[in-house]
């Protein structure tokens, strides 16, 4: 069943990319213009450029986004004592970190900072890391972990503090798979993930008994002063398209039982 869900889930994705939909809907109008159809084209064009020129000219992507990421915030205080802190993959660019041999991070490599920072904090707690490889065509690989290992070592955290877990695929089998590593099950841990995952990231730990404090970075949206019209489509799909895949995480895990609110709160 996890199987299938992981394959539906990436398939599914591939369709419902906000980018890949615009392209998609061109082509369809194309196509259409090509068989001399223009009614049909016209409305699929009209529409479909006016959509992607505002997606261009402003960061509308941040009313989808900022729900998310305002969900759950940074503790004001830090507990005195946590029995580890476990950081989601995500952070790494594992496509290009297998083509050059180097280890490289991508848009979450902010979590690797936050992490650095909570493991100086806490000297004598445990970093679980827990994340393999979340593409279809690069299941034989080491994946995330082998780079996560190799980027919390470079970052000074000793590797006899490393838990790693690399098998799994998504948000849900990182915490079904981290479970029996956890050094102690009913301890309290430290989750470091993208703000705007955290929510699904709550939800799912919360599912399967794991007690976490959240802890996210990797922030993707303006402040209300500083969203203005910058025609600037490649930033604004930044946000678009992590914030909408959010949105759709969050409903088919719910749906299918994974998390038992469909918008956790802390």
């Amino acid at each position: 069943m996890d199987e299938l869900f992981f394959l539906a889930s990436k398939i599914g994705w591939a369709f419902l990319s906000p980018g890949n939909l615009l392209v998609f809907l061109l082509f369809l109008g194309v196509l259409f213009l090509l068989f001399n159809n223009v009614s049909s084209a016209k409305r699929i064009l009209i529409p479909t450029g006016l959509v992607a020129f505002v997606i261009m000219a402003y960061p509308v992507s941040d009313y989808l986004m900022q729900p998310l990421e305002s969900r759950f915030s940074t503790p004001e205080t830090l507990p005195e004592k946590v029995d580890g802190i476990i950081i989601l993959g995500g952070g790494e660019d594992l496509k290009r970190s297998l083509s050059w041999q180097v280890a490289e991070l991508g848009m979450g490599g902010d979590r690797y900072i936050g992490t650095a920072s909570l493991a100086t904090y806490y000297p004598n707690a445990p970093v679980i890391f827990t994340g393999g490889s979340g593409s279809i065509t690069l299941q034989n690989t080491d994946g995330e972990g082998a780079l996560a290992r190799k980027i919390l070592t470079t970052i000074g955290i000793q590797s006899e503090r490393l838990i790693i877990e690399s098998k799994s695929r998504n948000t849900y089998e990182n915490f079904k798979f981290t479970k029996p590593l956890l050094p102690k099950t009913q301890g309290n841990y430290l989750l470091v993930t993208s703000a705007f995952h955290m929510p699904r990231a709550v939800g799912i730990a919360r599912m399967q008994g794991i007690n976490v404090i959240p802890y996210p970075v990797d922030y993707r949206t303006n402040a209300d002063e500083l969203r203005v019209f910058d025609f600037d489509l490649f930033d604004h799909l930044k946000a678009l398209e992590p914030a909408w895949r959010e949105w759709i995480g969050l409903t088919v895990y719910y749906l299918t039982g994974k998390t038992s609110n469909w918008f956790p709160e802390p």
